[in-house]
């Protein structure tokens, strides 16, 4: 795409969350000479979304603008515009249609509504999480369904706020899909200690009026309900474009992140992009990943000589005061490798793929954290004897 460098050339950004935001800085900095144009349907600036469920819903912070000074940067904000459709060269809104010779689809993910819980809350926006804020008062009595990332980090700010917080999760242990079942039952014990009820292996049934029916037909009593269990593509508006989409509706990307129509990119929590690190395609919704997928975006873009799309996944959680980090992606079949006990205050697991670790967690280990994701990057193998001890840097089990 190196022939877009005119100053009457115009790339229009989709999506006003962090990563359509990162791609529109990075395209102006990198020396884009053309309009920018940044479109988002909230009609609020783009702002971080980690801080929604931590420091807004604990009422340590009001906002989470970005910093970054889009008038200065030249760049052109859409604010309130929702995609529609798109056709070749073609961008179309809820506010009329805007031209293009360059497109970065960057509209993200939405929350999974529960079937038939109308009644129930979502977290995805700064006005959900300040109007969740103001239902979190002491002797509230919450029930959340979904122990995931998100679910945690709400149980932890009620909890903190001073409700009565019961968290329902269908799969068998915290973080299902995420983490496997050994590891998952590791953190069970947290919710315990911060006075939360933690339900799993069961499902809910109906949000009821004042009560949450579960599927083996109990009631667990509710003023409020937040659902939290996980997020889908918000790539319907592409519905007949031509753009590919996965079964899941994630955009398929190649390495430089372009979809099957020329000039047409795709960044963040809506793509599924190669992976050669984790032998087959990915899709991660997480802050790294947007912020690193829109620098890169921008870098096709402008015709940078860059390899192909494929860092370390990386993610965070901040939890029952706690940090919890993790980096790689694991598989089936990888060797878990535990450093220390999850009765210790920090710990970690490590996963092994013929010797070379795929991926790492950390519970309050920073310095684990650095060393491993540094050699999950390199390919590094590791002694698995000497991984297993605390004790010992993780750099110093290299074989």
């Amino acid at each position: 795409m190196a022939e877009l460098s005119g100053t009457d050339q115009v790339v229009v950004v989709v999506g006003a969350g962090l990563a359509g935001a990162q791609c529109a800085l990075k395209l102006r900095q990198g020396g884009w000479r053309g309009r920018i144009v940044l479109v988002g349907e909230e009609p609020r600036a783009p702002y971080d979304r980690p801080p929604l469920s931590k420091d807004v819903l604990l009422g340590k912070a009001d906002a989470t603008t970005l910093d970054i000074d889009y008038d200065e940067l030249g760049v052109e904000l859409l604010l309130g515009r929702r995609a529609t459709g798109l056709a070749p060269g073609v961008l179309h809104t809820d506010a009329g249609e805007l031209t293009y010779d360059a497109l970065v689809i960057a509209t993200g993910a939405v929350p999974r509504a529960l079937p038939g819980a109308d009644r129930a809350h979502l977290l995805h926006t700064l006005d959900d999480a300040l109007a969740l804020r103001a239902l979190l008062r002491p002797g509230r009595r919450l029930v959340l369904v979904g122990a995931g990332w998100i679910g945690a980090e709400v149980a932890t700010a009620a909890r903190q706020a001073g409700c009565e917080v019961t968290v329902v999760e269908a799969g068998p242990a915290p973080l299902p899909g995420a983490l496997p079942v050994e590891v998952g039952s590791a953190m069970a014990a947290w919710y315990a200690e911060a006075g939360i009820g933690l339900r799993c292996g069961v499902g809910v049934e109906a949000v009821e009026p004042g009560a949450v029916r579960l599927a083996d037909g109990s009631h667990l009593a509710a003023d409020e309900v937040v659902v939290g269990i996980g997020a889908r593509p918000a790539t319907g508006w592409l519905a007949g474009s031509g753009v590919e989409l996965d079964a899941t509706g994630a955009v398929v990307v190649d390495g430089r992140l372009r979809t099957n129509l020329p000039g047409v990119l795709a960044v963040g929590d809506c793509v599924s992009y190669p992976s050669a690190r984790a032998g087959g395609r990915l899709a991660v919704q997480h802050w790294d990943h947007a912020l690193q997928s829109g620098e890169a975006a921008a870098a096709a873009v402008l015709g940078a000589d860059a390899p192909a799309y494929d860092p370390v996944p990386y993610f965070w959680s901040e939890q029952f005061g706690r940090m919890v980090q993790y980096a790689g992606r694991h598989a089936e079949g990888d060797r878990l490798v535990w450093r220390g006990s999850p009765q210790d205050a920090s710990w970690a697991v490590l996963w092994l793929r013929d010797g070379v670790p795929s991926a790492l967690l950390t519970v309050d280990r920073p310095r684990d954290l650095t060393q491993g994701r540094k050699l999950i990057e390199r390919g590094t193998a590791l002694d698995p004897a000497r991984a297993a001890d605390p004790e010992v840097p993780l750099k110093a089990a290299v074989r």
